[in-house]
């Protein structure tokens, strides 16, 4: 698999409260992960750079290579470093409140791990078919699932950017994780907000289709947000499944 990310302010905050990074273990596995920092001036940035920075190294400690471990070190790790936001932001008065999404995807030679919490997401393209593995926290999500407003309601809602889950709010911090297969050909693309509060599912369609490098697809993601608008940070990350199935940065 070969793998690129690209990250941007975009054009109307003044920071970068979005963290991206790709690690590997001692046993070759790869951990792919985005964080969107929630807090504002209240130290987002803080928030999401401890979760990518803090699982990223845990991670490369790590000697497993199966699934179930691999489940059971998410729970684990992720439960910890929940209580590790909140530890800082009861230090510090100008971290009060702070918080991070997550999605993060731990891959193995023919299956894959996704895991998220809050409204950042992951995609799979197959056969020229984007499909969303994640399901958002988020209050407009939960009012299309109730069937209070549709999907065409939920784009344009006046609270779409509120969440309901993330880590760093609360002791609970429940994620979502689920196993899916790997095939070549396959592209695993994950993203912050920025990205798909800006480009339709048509748009990244045709980016990831197109015949140019992963690092080339990226970089048009975050260019075609920003020329929406880019009213938010843009991070995403990508990854092909090639002909050899490694992990490639």
């Amino acid at each position: 698999m070969e793998v690129a990310y690209q990250t941007s302010v975009g054009k109307q905050r003044t920071e970068n409260q979005d963290y991206v990074g790709v690690f590997s273990n001692q046993a070759g596995l790869s951990f792919a992960i985005i964080a969107d920092g929630i807090g504002g001036n209240r130290g987002g940035d803080v928030a999401s750079e401890m979760a990518v920075s803090h699982l990223g190294y845990r991670f490369e400690k790590t000697t497993f290579s199966d699934v179930t471990s691999a489940n059971q070190w998410l729970s684990q790790v992720i439960s910890v470093e929940n209580q590790s936001i909140i530890d800082k932001s009861h230090q510090f008065a100008d971290l009060d409140g702070m918080g991070t999404t997550l999605v993060a995807a731990i891959l193995f030679e023919k299956e894959f791990i996704i895991a998220n919490i809050g409204d950042s997401r992951a995609y799979l393209l197959r056969d020229h078919k984007l499909r969303q593995l994640t399901e958002d926290h988020s209050l407009v999500n939960e009012l299309v699932k109730r069937g209070e407003i549709s999907k065409a309601d939920a784009k344009h809602h006046p609270h779409k950017n509120i969440i309901v889950k993330s880590l760093g709010i609360s002791d609970d911090a429940t994620f979502d994780s689920n196993k899916y297969p790997l095939a070549i050909g396959d592209q695993l693309l994950l993203c912050t907000d920025g990205l798909t509060n800006m480009v339709s599912d048509d748009e990244i369609i045709n980016v990831l289709t197109a015949h140019t490098d992963v690092q080339a697809k990226c970089q048009r993601l975050v260019t075609l947000a920003n020329e929406a608008g880019g009213l938010d940070n843009i991070t995403v990350l990508l990854g092909f499944v090639n002909e050899d199935g490694e992990v490639a940065g």
